[in-house]
């Protein structure tokens, strides 16, 4: 039986995209505390980020948050929002660990970058840190080109870009 991928749109404020962003967000806090601070992420703290995090701008006419299934099951998201009328912003691309390399980040981008198009985007920026070797790996051989800072985010160490085909 071959398991596939099935993505759609799905509110911010859903059990499964809270679900999802809880866990994305536990990863990569943890990660820098990992690296920087040789701990996980204080629980207060970490309690403060995901509740910060809430996502109102993953919703359209802003933006979509897209919600990547295998064989059903929540596995990944990926988000976009308007920065301006032309640009949209990538941002919590996220895939489970146990199902990473299965192919589902590739699909969650590219649905994010449709979801741009129909919002009216007509180029797509993102940032991301340093340690994130594999994000950073995964949008060079989807075609972003590493850029200048687009922002002054504490975290952002890599910006990148890329131009949104009609």
């Amino acid at each position: 039986m071959r398991t596939a991928w099935t993505l759609s749109a799905e509110p911010y404020g859903s059990p499964v995209a809270a679900a999802l962003w809880r866990a994305y967000y536990t990863e990569v806090s943890d990660r820098w505390y990992v690296l920087h601070r040789g701990r996980a992420t204080d629980p207060a703290e970490l309690e403060r980020g995901i509740a910060a995090g809430a996502g109102e701008q993953l919703e359209p006419p802003v933006g979509q948050l897209i919600v990547g299934r295998y064989d059903g099951e929540p596995a990944g998201t990926a988000g976009v929002r308007l920065v301006d009328a032309a640009t949209a912003e990538l941002t919590r691309v996220f895939v489970t660990k146990e199902l990473r390399g299965k192919g589902g980040a590739p699909l969650l981008v590219a649905a994010a970058e449709e979801a741009a198009r129909a919002l009216g985007a007509q180029s797509i920026r993102l940032d991301t840190r340093g340690d994130l070797i594999e994000a950073r790996t995964l949008y060079a051989r989807l075609g972003y080109e590493e850029t200048e800072p687009h922002n002054d985010d504490i975290y952002a160490e890599h910006w990148f870009s890329k131009r949104l085909a009609p």
